[in-house]
Parts: structure tokens; C-alpha cells; sequence
């Protein structure tokens, strides 16, 4: 007999999709893309982190209901992900963890705490002592961009500082319609671990008031070792389709370092920082709807 049907962890998913141009449904019991010809393309979104909805895609109902079911964020974005329209909530979210966040940040020492953490693993090293997070923030921003210079020696690419006008696309350089695409993609599946682990997204600690500042804190973690290679890779071939090749560098980029897997331990990581307790699960906390029994077979049969 199958096993009963369970959520599967993000760790163990695709990290993105990109879809456009087609009507998201639910067809016949499975998840698809219906294009004008009426063409389908099945989806396995429990199988997904998320799902970034271009310009040209509508969404039924139902496929949104079970998106949300299954865990599976949906972001609606401009073209080339350059602009975050907006986004959806995939369910499993924990006000505990999201109360034990905003303590963190709410308390000047505590947030310290963290933003010294977030340092140390971006930079591989601890944070310069006795200095306020406007100055770390200083200091970090001119490393960053002498990374960006490295790169843009490595590849040979003239930089010029990461520079875009969203609201005309077409007119940026190569590399920042490569480098917008490719962080697009690190920013959607970052904010899908965020959520799927009970967090914020906009509650942040070096970035602070927009809806998305605990997922620029995140993803800059790993961003140089995962999506600004890729895009600086891209540029250096100057394909006919710039964003869609950074797509699937990034897809490569995200299976070879195993990100999906990371990001949860490395929020937890993180925000372990602060060095005070976190929360247990509440008395009123309702048990999940889909449990997990007795396992069959090996991970691969996800029993």
C-alpha cells in the first residue's frame, strides 16, 4: 500500500519556478499551466518552494488553495523579478517564533547580537569590536562592493555599481538585468524558508522597514557564494536570453550548495545568536493536520 500523503519539507524540494504567459489551475486533480493553445504543463508544487508568477499569468482559485496546502509559496513579480507585486502565505506560520524574532530585533543589544552573527558568516570572519550596527552596515556595504569588483575582474565585465531603473527595464546593463533576475530567484525561495519556518519576512536586523528586510538580511548571507557568480557567468556570454539562462545557473547553483537544505538551520543559526531562550511550542498550539507515521522504505520513497 502508498504511504499517506505528508507535506514535503522545504529541504527536500525544487527551490523555484518561474512561470508566465498561462493560467494556473487545477486540472483532473493535478497542478498546471494552461497556455493559449490550451497546452498543459504539469507542476508538481508540493514538490516546490515557490512559484514566481510573471506578467501574463492568471491564477484560478483552486490552484491557489492548494499552493497554500501544500506549502508552496506564490510571489507575483514584474518582469525579470525586477518588482515584487505580491506575495503569498503558504501556511505554518507560528506567532511564537515570529514573537521570539521581534523581541530579537525590538532590543537594540539583542539585534547587535544578531547582525554581529549575520557578519561573521557572510565575511568569514567575527565583526570589529565595539561598533554600532550603522557602522557595521559601513563597513559591510564597502566590502560588498569591492566583491562586485572582484567579480567584475574575474569576468571581465566593466562595473559601473548596481545600478536599475525598474520602471525601464530594458535600459539597464547586462549584468544588472542578470544580477536583478538572479537575486529575484534567491529572494523567492529565501522568503519561502522564512515562512515555512514560522518567521517574518519583514522584520529584519541590518535592513530594517520594507515588507521583505529579514529576507535581504538572509539571502545576502549567501548571495556571493550562490547568485552573483551565477549572473556575473551569464553576462560574460552575453546569451540571447540573458534572464532565462541566470534562471537555471541559479537552479544549478541552488542544487550544488544545497541552499533549500541551509536556510532554515541558518536562520536558526542566526537568531541563536541573540543568546536568550527560544520559544517552545504554546499549549493552545494545534498539532499539524498531517502527521508523520510510520516510515516505508527509504528517503527516496519520502515514507
Amino acid at each position: 500500500m502508498l504511504p499517506k500523503l505528508r507535506p514535503i519539507p522545504l529541504k527536500d524540494r525544487v527551490s523555484v519556478v518561474w512561470v508566465e504567459k498561462g493560467q494556473l489551475d487545477m486540472l483532473d486533480g493535478a497542478f498546471v499551466v494552461v497556455d493559449k493553445t490550451g497546452i498543459r504543463t504539469h507542476i508538481p508544487v508540493g514538490n516546490v518552494g515557490c512559484l514566481m508568477l510573471q506578467p501574463g499569468t492568471r491564477v484560478s482559485h483552486r490552484a491557489v488553495e492548494l499552493a497554500a496546502r501544500v506549502g508552496c509559496l506564490l510571489l507575483w513579480v514584474g518582469e525579470g523579478g525586477v518588482r515584487l507585486y505580491a506575495a503569498g502565505q503558504p501556511g505554518g506560520a507560528r506567532s511564537d517564533r515570529l514573537l521570539h524574532q521581534a523581541k530579537l530585533a525590538l532590543d537594540p543589544g539583542l539585534r547587535l547580537k544578531v547582525v554581529r552573527k549575520m557578519y561573521e558568516i557572510r565575511f568569514g570572519a567575527p565583526a570589529p569590536q565595539r561598533r554600532s550596527i550603522e557602522q557595521l552596515r559601513g563597513i559591510e556595504a564597502a566590502r560588498v562592493r569591492r566583491m562586485y569588483r572582484n567579480f567584475s575582474d574575474r569576468f571581465g565585465i566593466p562595473w559601473k555599481g548596481r545600478k536599475y531603473d525598474p520602471t525601464h527595464w530594458e535600459g539597464s546593463d547586462l549584468i544588472n538585468q542578470c544580477l536583478s533576475a538572479a537575486t529575484a530567484s534567491l529572494y523567492g525561495i529565501t522568503e519561502a524558508a522564512i515562512l515555512a519556518a514560522g518567521y517574518a519576512p519583514a522584520i529584519g536586523f541590518i535592513h530594517w522597514g520594507k515588507p521583505r528586510s529579514f529576507v535581504y538580511d538572509v539571502a545576502d548571507l549567501v548571495k556571493f557564494e550562490t547568485v552573483v557568480p551565477a549572473a556575473f557567468e551569464v553576462a560574460s556570454k552575453n546569451p540571447e536570453h540573458p534572464e532565462r539562462v541566470v534562471r537555471h545557473r541559479c537552479r544549478d547553483a541552488f542544487r550544488k550548495t544545497r541552499i533549500v537544505e541551509r536556510l532554515i538551520p541558518l536562520i536558526n543559526e542566526v537568531l541563536a545568536a541573540g543568546e536568550i531562550e527560544a520559544p517552545g511550542k504554546p499549549r493552545e498550539a494545534l498539532d499539524p493536520v498531517l502527521k508523520d507515521g510510520k516510515k516505508v522504505g527509504d528517503a527516496g520513497h519520502r515514507g
